[in-house]
């Protein structure tokens, strides 16, 4: 593959949705007189909303600890970035530029996608300027930006998992990736190599080969939180 202006991609995708099977089991009663001694037991209705209750007030002190957007764009901005999410329908773009040339460093696609396993974030790409090879800031460090961006917005419209391919275009970057996205809370699921019948519906979608990874979306920002919220 030759040299372009662009750093090779690296592609999130949203892994198939499971197959979720219910299994429906008759149950028969007898019905039997009670003894008269028999207590019977008493379900007050109060400490079941009383449960409903502490169980919502767990959720919402877990969620309060995940960045916000706007958490993740001041972040950015005090590392002279300037993020900007642009949606269209379920489709968006994020754009990541400096402040102080004002050049796009970075971009990332994707768009929103309904399937029967629930709501998916996908990931079409990643892309980061050459020039930001020779920033203070890490190459990892913009894509990291981008891509809190991408699960944040992911998780605000219902999406719950995350699956990216890491596109193995050559070998050192390849690695690269694939660490990268390991110490951010992704996993390897499998490796696509073209050498099964399995690998060619990937291929199709993503365009070439690589590690397909995933990860729980509020588990990424939960492991995030210090991130961003500390640069504020």
């Amino acid at each position: 593959m030759g040299l372009s202006s662009m750093v090779p991609s690296f592609k999130l995708s949203l892994e198939n949705p499971r197959t979720r099977i219910i299994s429906s089991v008759s149950q028969y009663f007898v019905l039997c007189p009670v003894p008269s001694n028999t207590v019977t037991p008493k379900f007050h209705l109060s400490s079941l909303q009383n449960s409903k209750t502490t169980s919502g007030s767990s959720r919402d002190s877990i969620e309060a600890t995940f960045p916000t957007m706007n958490e993740i764009m001041e972040s950015s901005r005090a590392q002279k970035l300037d993020l900007q999410l642009r949606t269209v329908g379920p489709f968006f773009r994020i754009t990541a530029k400096s402040l102080e040339t004002q050049n796009e460093l970075g971009r990332a696609e994707g768009f929103i996608r309904v399937w029967l396993g629930g709501t998916i974030l996908h990931l079409d790409s990643i892309r980061l300027r050459r020039e930001t090879l020779g920033m203070e800031k890490s190459i990892f460090g913009i894509g990291l930006f981008i891509g809190a961006v991408a699960i944040r917005y992911g998780y605000d419209c219902g999406c719950r998992t995350a699956e990216l391919l890491a596109i193995n275009d050559s070998d050192l970057y390849h690695r690269k990736l694939v660490r990268f996205y390991t110490r951010i809370g992704f996993k390897a699921v499998h490796e696509v190599t073209g050498s099964s019948f399995g690998d060619l519906a990937h291929m199709l979608v993503w365009g070439g080969i690589g590690t397909r990874m995933d990860a729980n979306v509020e588990e990424l920002l939960i492991k995030w939180c210090t991130r961003f919220k500390s640069l504020k």
